[in-house]
């Protein structure tokens, strides 16, 4: 029996993350949807790209979602700290708040973007906050 993967949808192979964290964009245009997903143990997590205190890319350089030690998420422009797990702010001037999650799947070693996240909506939706 086959298993389907939608290439359209694929984030980063399996083994490319390791146990840090990546970018990604989906879409064109001036708003396409930019998220990152981040490895903690066995388990992947997706979220978007945006501190949810001042709207703009947590990784202000390209690729650094981590704390030094990879325990945490970092915004690197205001110094917020995210659980891994949850995406839940533990320090920083959003505390209390939240990333917005990404659905993931994982197959045949690929990390895809899930059927259910509508990439064009969600980018719009965030365009306009």
């Amino acid at each position: 029996m086959a298993i389907e993967v939608d290439l359209e949808r694929v984030v980063c192979r399996l083994s490319e993350l390791g146990s840090g964290a990546r970018g990604f964009t989906f879409g064109g245009g001036d708003w396409p949807l930019r998220g990152f997903v981040v490895r903690s143990g066995d388990t992947v997590r997706g979220y978007l790209n945006r501190c949810p205190h001042a709207g703009h890319p947590l990784d202000l350089l390209p690729q650094r979602f981590l704390t030094a030690d990879g325990s945490l998420i970092l915004c690197s422009s205001h110094g917020a700290l995210f659980e891994k797990a949850t995406g839940y702010c533990v320090a920083g001037p959003c505390m209390g708040r939240a990333l917005t999650p990404l659905a993931l799947q994982v197959k045949c070693g690929l990390v895809l973007l899930d059927d259910s996240v509508d990439v064009e909506a969600l980018a719009r939706a965030v365009s306009f906050e």
